[in-house]
Order: structure tokens, then sequence, then C-alpha cells
């Protein structure tokens, strides 16, 4: 155990012992310290080693774990600890030789199996402690998700969740203690749930999505209906096309100044999982809705700072992209190229012709691409049909 580094972390299945491998045994047997939630521990035989519950909240078990550093000592988690699990948490400010890693067999790879499901084509979400909405993009018929939720509690819970979005045409397979001798799988719909208490922890959902719900679109300019608003929106088409000027890549963060309804910072949310959004909104009512919008279509991620730009921004994580939908100024834009970084990209859209002077003068100082937006729709004109227009959008985009 010597050449060993200090921390191991094992993740143990519903088999216990019996599920792991000879490193993972020889790790148990040599630890000084062994930690681990009560749950696992129980399926641990006798040990040499001092066995420690792991504390609640979870973030004093990484205190303690801390304070041990350099003693031999076993960390427990569940099945794959890196998958929706607590292996990244536990390595996390740790040098790649001071510990190591032994995943046991997924919650997920084991449902797949039992459904008979490609993981691949397989939508996989960790709901512990996050909400129901998670799944809101995702929802669609033939869709598949298998779904680690917090206990047999939160089993009808998703069951109403899934009625309440218009799929409770659902089959939901339910698993308890997956891979282990306490194995046992219940097939229900999710308009015909069963009790509060039917299900124990520790329980997973394979779902088979059915039903006539309303169906989020996988492209840029999502129906306005999606998002509540007081008319502060930026409308479909100009949101399409900003998106794509805007432009998201992985990892990326973006300021979403005036945020309205949040319409942008959360179609940009939903183009990938990485990347991050604030929204700044001067309204105290509208930065309440931009939340609840947010959090309603599956990305609860969203920041949201109630506060007028630039005095908002203050400590506000640096973005790497920055859009103003209305009320850009000098003062703000001064303020913007004195503290962004170089490279920072910079999308603003204008209406009145005060705000389209500024870009149309800025356009001519920092270069970057100028565009009128003009969209039309038909409209009835007494018994028959023309084309009615919207203010036109000019869009000013640069880097900084």
């Amino acid at each position: 155990m010597s050449d060993a580094p200090w921390l191991t972390i094992i993740g143990l299945g519903e088999d216990g012992p019996d599920g792991l491998c000879a490193a993972s045994l020889a790790a148990l047997n040599t630890a000084e310290i062994v930690m681990g939630p009560a749950r696992h521990v129980a399926l641990l035989p006798p040990l040499e080693a001092d066995v420690r519950i792991w504390p609640v909240p979870f973030a004093d078990g990484l205190r303690d774990l801390m304070a041990l550093r350099g003693r031999p000592v076993v960390a427990l988690a569940s099945g794959d600890p890196f998958w929706f699990g607590a292996g990244a948490v536990l390595a996390r400010g740790l040098e790649p030789g001071e510990w190591r890693a032994f995943p046991g067999r997924s919650t997920f790879s084991l449902v797949a199996a039992r459904m008979g499901w490609g993981l691949e084509a397989t939508r996989c979400f960790g709901l512990h402690a996050a909400p129901l909405s998670r799944l809101r993009p995702a929802l669609a018929p033939r869709q598949r998700m298998i779904v680690l939720v917090r206990d047999g509690a939160a089993v009808p819970q998703l069951a109403g969740y899934l009625r309440e979005t218009g799929f409770g045409a659902t089959g939901m397979t339910v698993f308890e203690a997956v891979g282990g001798p306490r194995e046992t799988r219940k097939e229900l719909r999710a308009d015909a749930p069963p009790g509060a208490t039917a299900f124990t922890h520790p329980v997973c959902v394979a779902l088979e999505v059915a039903g006539d719900g309303a169906v989020l679109p996988c492209a840029t300019g999502r129906d306005d209906a999606w998002f509540a608003h007081d008319g502060q929106i930026t409308k479909r088409l100009v949101r399409a096309a900003t998106l794509s000027t805007l432009a998201p890549r992985p990892f990326e963060h973006l300021w979403d100044i005036g945020g309205g309804s949040g319409s942008i910072g959360i179609e940009w949310l939903l183009s990938d999982p990485t990347v991050e959004a604030t929204a700044i909104e001067a309204d105290a009512t509208r930065a309440a809705r931009i939340a609840e919008n947010a959090a309603r279509l599956g990305v609860d991620r969203l920041a949201v700072v109630t506060g007028a730009a630039p005095d908002a921004l203050a400590g506000v994580q640096r973005p790497d992209v920055v859009f103003v939908g209305g009320g850009l100024d000098a003062a703000l834009l001064g303020w913007l190229e004195a503290r962004l970084a170089p490279g920072t990209r910079l999308v603003a859209n204008a209406v009145t012709l005060e705000t389209v002077s500024l870009l149309v003068a800025s356009h001519a100082r920092l270069g970057g691409q100028l565009t009128r937006l003009a969209v039309s729709e038909a409209a009835p004109i007494g018994p028959k049909r023309g084309w009615k227009a919207g203010f036109p959008i000019v869009q000013w985009s640069t880097v900084l």
C-alpha cells in the first residue's frame, strides 16, 4: 500500500464486495480508514480498517477526508463514481498521483442491459438533487431515458411531472437496488402511478416517452409561447438569427444584458450542456420571470442578476460572448470596451433610431458586421391579406 496513492475511490454496487475486482478488495483490506454512506458500509464484510460513515451534508465529509490526506483511505461511492457520482468531486483539487479509482458497474449500464436498450441512444439523467424539469428538453415520443431519482417518493412525483407535461402515456420501468440480491422491477404508466411509499431507495426509472405533450424543438428560434413574457422578448425569427450570430461554442459563458424574458440566455443554454449564461435584468419582476422560464425549460443553471448594467456586472463571471438586446448606450459600450478581455464577442440588437445610430458609428469605428433584419407576416387587410411589417432590427456584431 505504501506505493499506492493515499486515496482510493471504489464504486460499490448493490451486490457489495461480490462485484469488486481484486484490486478493489486489496485496497479495502489494506486501508487504514474506509469512508462511505451508511448504505454502502452496510454491504461490507468486517474490515481491519477504521470504518466511518460519510456525514451529512456531503461537504462535511470532504473536509474530513482532506484532513486524512497522506493516510491510506478508501472512499466508497455508488457504481461508477464518475457518471453522475461523487468521483469528480472527490478527486477535485488532488494531484494525479494522490488518488486512484476502481469504478463498478454503473446503474445506467445495468438498466440498459435489463431493458435491451442501446445505451448510446438512451438519455441518462442523474436527478438525485436536481429538479425534474431537467428532463423537459428531452421529452418527446419514442425517447428512451434512464433516470436516477432521489428516493421512492420521487417515482410518483416523476409520474406527475410527465402527466403535467402531456406525457402521461409514458411507460415507466422502476428498478430497486438494481444489480443486487434485493433487485426488483415493476412496470407501470405515468398516468397510473403507484402510491408515494411503493418504492425504497436506491431507485432508478427507465422511461419510454409517449403522449401528445408539446415537444421542445431542437433548433434555435423556439416559438415565443415557450417563454412567459410581458412583451419584452426577442421574437422567434430574430432570436434564431441572433443565436446564429452569437454562435455558442462548448464551455463558453454568455452575458445576456437586458434579459427581458430570458429567451436568448435560455436558448444559448439549450445548445450544449457545457455552456453557461448570466442574464442581467434591471426589472425585478422580469428577472424573476427569467428564472422561472429557465427552470421550466430545464436550464435552471441560468444565473440571473437583478440590476442595471454596467453596475450590476461587478463580480459577475467574465464572459466569452456578450449580447445586448436593448438599452445599449455609449456609456455601457465604453464600459464593455474598457473591461472585457480581448477576443470577447459582442452582439447588439437595436430598434430605436438613437441606438441604431450608435451601432452604425460603432461599426465604423470598431468594424465587425452590421445587419438589418426586417420580418413581415401575413395579416388581414379587410377581406384580403397583406404583409404586416414589424420594426426592423439592426444587429451589430464584432470581436473586441
